[in-house]
């Protein structure tokens, strides 16, 4: 599928947007990071801004160190420095060894002079080596328990947030992005210490170079600049570049891994979606292959610029060299040492220039990160608060209006007042079309979300001021969807409760109420049984059983305020029958029962009916004085419409098809055109 070129920025040339983009999501996935607050922070990394920033980069690797293993970071800093020290006492050594083997006289006493040093050197290297080693060797385990800890980090805050954050397109951004930032934390630590043993050689070479010739430190700096400045060119375009595709690429993975959903399976084979799912998964990775065929171009183009610029600058080291010796300024064993000091002052010197650009590249994902925690930090929900009443009475609605965080056009519920009795149990239907508003009444309920305007209290108390973590402890959910975990069964119930040891009994009467005794005990495992097949040995329930086990999981959390959300949406006729008993049977054990649905015949052992049309509050009452109404409301209407359904159709005139449910129109289509 060829792609179509969109735009370009000011961050690089035309960006090349794939067909499938508009077609399954669209539009653009490829973000326009031009309006960055921290652009020049994140983006621009100059050599003089890499080596003032070496000393804060490496530090932050030290103290995420440091606070994973106290112990561990300072014999891995011990180590590197006396794997520096064995570096420059070996080049040093060289120096005098040459010295004793060009020296005049004979060569038997030169050679006999000379061993000493060789003795030396030799322990000298073996001592380096086994630094190296032990460096290795810890840094090995101290790299998890950072990035362990980094996630943890990432982790606390993603659920800590308001529901609201999530669904905020910036701070999801943030999200993906700081996501990488635990990985990008351990790999710092793996730089850092190259960093530290790459500076440690490097300051053994300049020592020695100043102390042969002060003209060759600033020769070996000239070798070395042309590449620091090529590889960090090439990170932060490759840096940039992910920023702006992290999105993109997410959705072409997405694609790749619907292929292999057991949920999509049924369709994708029945509606034959699979070749259509590979055609755009190809058009979004040729996206993908040209921008970083596009990144190893300039790469190539700079990196050629830059081997050019360092051949330049070799060659006239050793010309200066060779003036040296031809002026006799140098003597030959210095020029020998020179050689060899430069040799590895250049590889120490574009090693810590790489390793330092590696460090920033990482830092950057930390950095976002980082970034996280603060925005986090004003999105949580807030800790604390006034406690809830002992004996909360009723939950009051006052002209309440809500729109989702990013919406568009009139809010979801708008001037909205109503109360809820909590202090003796009874079944409360919030009842309408779909978009009415029910199940976002319902989520404010809960606490999930604060209303922008309008107040929600609990007896005479703002929500606002309450612990939302006390109100979240108070309610349960049942949802037509809700999260099937891919645990065991045990686990998929008992979850709703896991601030408290697991409690067999429970968990027992929790699957007599919800009827589903039977079905465990028919399970490969019983209670152990993984129910996912997404790992081995993994089993799959319908859709019916899933509703039953997450009816079973809210009778386990035991709330006082349930939210059952059109609860038998994948259930039979008697099944339903069944959790509407269980509804109002908890209701009359002194649970107040939230019942979301839109299906008319569902309520009626409701006590009271809130009616929500287009987000607001049309009629209330019991579900007979809204059935006798003699005006007929927006209830009686939808009730009367559903009911029609049901209703037999006449025989027509001359006979014809036979009478069948009005749903069965289309039935008696078909059976007519089958008889033609």
């Amino acid at each position: 599928m060829r792609p179509r070129r969109t735009k370009s920025d000011d961050l690089g040339p035309e960006v090349e947007v794939s067909e499938s983009e508009r077609e399954l999501f669209g539009g653009q996935l490829v973000y326009d990071t031009s309006w960055a607050r921290h652009e020049d922070e994140r983006f621009q990394l100059g050599l003089r801004t890499m080596v003032s920033q070496m000393p804060r980069l490496v530090g932050r690797a030290v103290g995420l160190a440091w606070r994973a293993d106290r112990g561990a970071t300072t014999r891995v800093a011990l180590a590197e420095l006396t794997a520096g020290v064995c570096q420059a006492l070996g080049l040093l050594g060289v120096n005098w060894l040459l010295t004793r083997l060009l020296a005049g006289g004979e060569i038997t006493d030169r050679l006999r002079d000379a061993l000493p040093v060789a003795v030396l050197l030799g322990c000298v290297a073996a001592v380096g080596a086994l630094c190296g080693a032990l460096s290795t060797m810890l840094t090995g385990p101290l790299e998890p328990k950072v990035e362990r800890l980094a996630r943890e980090r990432y982790l606390e805050r993603a659920y800590q947030v308001e529901m609201s954050a999530m669904e905020d397109d910036d701070f999801h951004r943030l999200l993906e992005s700081a996501q990488y930032g635990a990985t990008s934390a351990r790999n710092m630590i793996r730089h850092s210490v190259s960093v530290v043993g790459a500076l440690l050689s490097l300051l053994a070479a300049a020592t020695v170079l100043t102390t042969l010739h002060p003209a060759l430190l600033p020769m070996l700096a000239l070798i070395v600049l042309p590449r620091a400045w090529a590889t960090l060119s090439v990170a932060r375009r490759r840096y940039r570049s992910f920023h702006r595709w992290v999105q993109q690429g997410r959705a072409a993975g997405m694609l790749s891994r619907l292929v292999t959903d057991t949920d999509a399976a049924p369709e994708i084979r029945v509606h034959g979606v699979g070749p259509y799912l590979l055609r755009h998964f190809r058009g979004m990775s040729v996206s993908q292959e040209n921008e970083q065929a596009r990144l190893a171009r300039l790469a190539a183009r700079t990196e050629v610029l830059a081997a050019l610029c360092t051949g330049l600058a070799t060659l006239g080291t050793y010309l200066l060299l060779a003036g040296l010796l031809w002026t006799g300024t140098m003597a030959l064993a210095a020029a020998g040492t020179a050689v060899l000091a430069i040799r590895s002052g250049t590889g120490n010197l574009d090693s810590l220039v790489r390793q330092i650009n590696y460090l920033h590249e990482e830092s950057l994902y930390v950095g976002d990160l980082d970034r996280l925690m603060l925005e986090s930090e004003h999105r949580r929900i807030p800790q604390g608060g006034r406690p809830l009443p002992r004996k909360v009475r009723e939950i009051s609605f006052d002209r309440v209006t809500f729109h989702y965080p990013g919406g568009h056009g009139e809010p979801v519920l708008r001037d909205l007042s109503l109360t809820l009795p909590m202090d003796r149990g009874a079944v409360v239907a919030l009842v309408g079309e779909n978009g009415s508003g029910k199940s976002t009444l319902a989520k404010l309920l809960c606490g999930l979300y604060l209303p922008q305007s309008g107040t929600i209290r609990w007896n005479d108390i703002d929500i606002a001021e309450l612990d939302r973590q006390a109100i979240f402890r108070h309610c349960s959910i049942v949802h037509q969807d809700h999260y099937r975990w891919p645990m065991t069964a045990r686990v998929n119930t008992t979850i709703s409760r896991t601030e408290v040891p697991l409690d067999e009994g429970r968990l027992a009467e929790s699957a007599s109420h919800a009827g589903i005794g039977e079905l465990v005990a028919g399970l490969p495992r019983g209670w152990d049984t993984l129910l996912s097949r997404t790992f081995q040995g993994g089993h799959q329930l319908s859709g019916g059983q899933w509703q039953r086990l997450g009816i079973a999981r809210a009778h386990y959390r035991d709330a006082p305020l349930l939210v059952v959300d059109e609860p038998t949406a994948a259930l039979d006729a008697r099944a339903e029958q069944r959790v509407f008993e269980q509804i109002r049977s908890l209701a009359d054990q002194g649970e107040t029962i939230v019942l979301i649905t839109h299906r008319m015949a569902s309520v009626r052992q409701a006590d009271v009916v809130h009616v929500l049309h287009e987000g607001r509050l049309v009629e209330s009452g019991t579900p007979e004085e809204l059935l006798s109404r003699a005006e007929g409301g927006h209830f009686r209407e939808l009730h009367d419409l559903q009911a029609a359904q049901f209703r037999p159709v006449p025989e027509p005139r001359g006979g014809g098809a036979p009478p069948s449910m009005a749903r069965g129109g289309l039935t008696e289509a078909v059976e007519h055109e089958g008889t033609a």
